[in-house]
């Protein structure tokens, strides 16, 4: 394929690149749309036309990603308010297929007319590496819980990693011993050794890992099964525009991405201690490094969230601190957890602040769940066993919500509850969602005062009212979602992302329909965030992996 600039022909604005504009705009859309900076074809011998093809433009010097997908005629166009005058680097993402050349496709955008260029795709020589978790999750032999066994896995790294590994099964499993002793906020590139644990001979459990591994690995000298994948976007999935913007250190892990009221995005560190803040605008990230409370223990914060004052609260994990910034001053303040100093386990990972007007209290979710008294300074620590049923397990709460009674509500990854905390006399009481072992991860009240929330291993949105004592539950349509968090715009729809397979998730809570749009890169989501001001809504998330923010903008209800 030529590097040449091509000049944008009449017979090609008047026939199938201004259909493809049409298509592109929607319903409603006017039937003269204004040029656009870039536009063009996306074929292959082998399909043709291709529909679904994520194409994405990034300007020389530019912190900015646009990423749009080609239409039922395979045309795709970038609007002209997207793409600034200068030279742009083209990629693309459409599994079992990729440029014919190494080097990337360069185009010059210009101010006045519209830059033309088709691309024609080639099969891959590495489909295996296009595989996003899901399709990885997919092709594995195995049962559903071997499978499930995974899911901790690539919160620190990718599955391609694992399939392409050829360690057998004794060797495979001092491999999982060695990566149990990692903390939270780890990466290949950045292992955080926790405080308390050692390498050392693995446990049963992980010597059981191991075995499994070494059967979906190369160990035995080939892939023992077809790697299977997900169809490309159609319809409505591919009417979208996605910003990726990348974020100033290489090495940061965007954990939890959270919009103020003036439409900067705030961002946790997974692994380091910074809070950032962006502007979309502009792209311009800043970041202020927040100050170290445990020396030597591992770095890294979770959970952004905002009091009504504008504050931005966090958990500072492995430092056993929950963190207040003061976005006008630009100080923080942290209270440690009770004896932080003194345990290797002390963790501050949820923070719950947004209610706390009503009593001064302020929810933390840790390796103990607590409410904590912001005047005096006390910690009270929440007792599940308090009205449990006779010869119950245990309970404990990953992600933090409250109502706007500033109740507590405690969502049991491990398991299948919803648990409501009284703020007042702190009995909890026990609700089990309808999909068994669901393991609800994170959530979002709304202006209704229910609960949002995810279902990670059921791959499904959740609804819970808590005034009705009622559950809803949406499946999501890509299998292996893995969603984290889930979301309500107050209108519509409902978000939701994960880890699993690069797609991000809209429900219509009218109709019931889902629309998973496809991510330009492999993605690591965790919390999620919406742009309730526009209309229909928007999604931002981090890429923990990825060291970028994302907004993704439907075209079309």
């Amino acid at each position: 394929m030529t590097n040449q600039i091509l000049g944008m022909r009449a017979s090609v604005l008047t026939g199938g690149v201004l259909a493809g504009l049409l298509l592109f705009a929607g319903p409603g859309a006017a039937q003269t749309p204004a040029p656009p900076a870039l536009a063009g074809n996306v074929t292959s011998p082998e399909e043709g036309a291709m529909e679904g093809v994520l194409v994405s433009a990034k300007r020389a010097g530019s912190a900015m990603t646009i990423t749009v997908v080609s239409n039922a005629l395979g045309h795709y166009s970038f609007p002209r308010d997207r793409l600034e005058p200068g030279t742009y680097s083209l990629a693309i993402r459409a599994v079992g297929y990729e440029l014919p050349s190494l080097d990337p496709e360069r185009v010059e955008v210009m101010a006045q007319q519209t830059a033309a260029r088709d691309l024609s795709l080639v099969k891959t020589k590495n489909l295996a590496h296009q595989l996003s978790n899901g399709e990885w999750l997919q092709s594995f032999p195995g049962t559903q819980a071997r499978k499930e066994s995974l899911y901790r896995c690539v919160g620190c790294h990718t599955l391609e990693r694992i399939a392409n590994s050829r360690y057998d099964a004794t060797e495979m499993a001092q491999v999982v011993q060695r990566m149990s002793t990692w903390a939270q906020g780890s990466m290949p590139t950045h292992p955080q050794p926790q405080l308390g644990r050692s390498i050392g001979a693995p446990r049963p459990a992980e010597a059981a890992l191991g075995q499994y591994i070494s059967t979906i690995n190369l160990s035995a000298g080939e892939r023992p099964y077809p790697l299977k994948t997900d169809p490309r976007p159609t319809g409505k999935a591919a009417h979208v525009i996605i910003t990726e913007y990348d974020l100033p250190r290489p090495a940061a892990m965007p954990h939890d991405a959270q919009m103020d009221s003036r439409g900067l995005v705030w961002y946790s560190d997974f692994g380091s201690q910074y809070l950032g803040r962006l502007d979309p605008k502009t792209g311009k990230a800043t970041e202020y490094p927040i100050p170290v409370m445990k020396p030597g223990a591992p770095t890294g914060s979770l959970d952004v969230r905002f009091d009504r004052d504008g504050m931005v609260w966090m958990g500072s994990m492995m430092q056993g601190s929950l963190v207040k910034f003061d976005p006008k001053t630009e100080k923080f303040v942290s209270w440690g957890a009770p004896d932080f100093l003194k345990r290797n386990d002390a963790r501050i990972a949820m923070v719950m602040p947004e209610q706390m007007h009503v009593d001064g209290k302020v929810w933390i979710g840790a390796e103990n769940e607590y409410q904590v008294d912001i005047a005096t300074g006390q910690w009270t620590e929440i007792d599940y066993r308090r009205m449990q049923p006779p010869g119950a397990r245990d309970h404990g709460s990953y992600g933090v919500a409250a109502d706007s009674k500033n109740n507590f509500f405690g969502l049991e990854v491990n398991a299948d509850f919803i648990i409501r905390v009284d703020s007042k006399t702190l009995i909890p009481t026990y609700y089990q969602t309808p999909t068994a072992n669901s393991g609800p991860r994170r959530g979002h009240f709304d202006n209704q005062d229910r609960l949002w929330f995810a279902e990670n291993r059921g791959q499904n949105i959740g609804m819970f009212d808590a005034k009705a004592e009622r559950f809803q539950e949406w499946k999501l349509p890509t299998p292996f979602a893995m969603p984290y968090d889930a979301i309500f715009d107050d209108s519509t729809y409902a978000w939701t992302g994960g880890m699993g397979n690069d797609h991000v998730s809209r429900l219509n809570t009218k109709t019931g329909e889902v629309i998973d749009y496809l991510l330009p890169s492999k993605t690591n989501i965790r919390r999620v965030d919406v742009d309730k001001s526009v209309n229909p809504s928007q999604l931002w998330i981090g890429n923990n992996h990825g060291a970028a923010l994302i907004r993704v903008e439907p075209l079309e209800p």
